[in-house]
C-alpha cells in the first residue's frame, strides 16, 4: 500500500520562504507523476504544480508561477516544493499526490500559514 508523508509546513511572514517535502513509500516512486495540491479554508482543493515521473517536465498554476519550484529525487523517493515570496493567499493545507489514474495516493497534508 502506497504512503505519502508531507513535512516542512509552518508559519511564515509574507515574502518569506518554505520548503515542503513529500516522502513516498510502498510503491515504485520513479514510475509516478507527482503533484502538489492545496486547500484553503472554505475553498476547493486546487492543483498547484505537477512533475513528470523522470522530473523533466513540470507545470504550475498561474498563481504560483515564478515563485514555487517543484523537484524530485527518485533515488530517495522524495518530492519537494520550494515556495518563495509567499503571500497570505498561499495559506492552505498542502497535499502531495502520486499518480493521475488508479492507483492514486494522497498524503495527510501539511499546514502552511503566511501571516505577519
Amino acid at each position: 500500500q502506497g504512503q505519502l508523508v508531507e513535512s516542512g509546513g509552518g508559519l511564515v511572514q509574507p515574502g518569506g520562504s518554505l520548503r515542503l517535502s513529500c516522502a513516498a513509500s510502498g510503491f515504485t516512486f520513479s514510475r509516478y507523476a507527482m503533484s502538489w495540491y492545496r486547500q484553503a479554508p472554505g475553498k476547493e482543493r486546487e492543483l498547484v504544480t505537477t512533475i513528470s515521473s523522470a522530473g523533466g517536465t513540470t507545470s504550475y498554476a498561474d498563481s504560483v508561477k515564478g515563485r514555487f519550484t517543484i523537484s524530485r529525487d527518485n533515488a530517495k523517493s522524495l518530492m519537494y516544493l520550494q515556495m518563495n515570496s509567499l503571500k497570505p493567499e498561499d495559506t492552505a493545507v498542502y497535499y502531495c499526490k502520486a499518480g493521475s489514474a488508479w492507483p492514486v495516493y494522497w498524503g495527510q497534508g501539511t499546514q502552511v500559514t503566511v501571516s505577519s
